[in-house]
């Protein structure tokens, strides 16, 4: 891991293509912004591992299917 030190409005850039930037430092919160592509997907790290989880347990069938609804209510007329 790659450990820099960064101050307020200073930035870094990965790959030509992505800028991290230091917003604010309010004590121990730290604001980061993040210029990034299009498709190139951002999220924190927690977020990030609910996706995978959610993905693997659809892969594997692991969540509940979503209960049937009844056609009445299911149809618009």
């Amino acid at each position: 891991m790659l450990i820099l030190s960064r101050k307020t409005a200073e930035s870094i850039v990965i790959d030509g293509r992505i800028v991290v930037k230091i917003v604010r430092v309010d004590g121990d919160v730290v604001k980061v912004g993040i210029e990034a592509p299009a498709d190139v997907p951002v999220h924190r790290h927690e977020v990030y591992q609910e996706i995978r989880k959610n993905n693997q347990e659809a892969l594997t069938g692991k969540r509940p299917l979503l209960p049937k609804v009844p056609l009445a209510l299911a149809t618009h007329s």
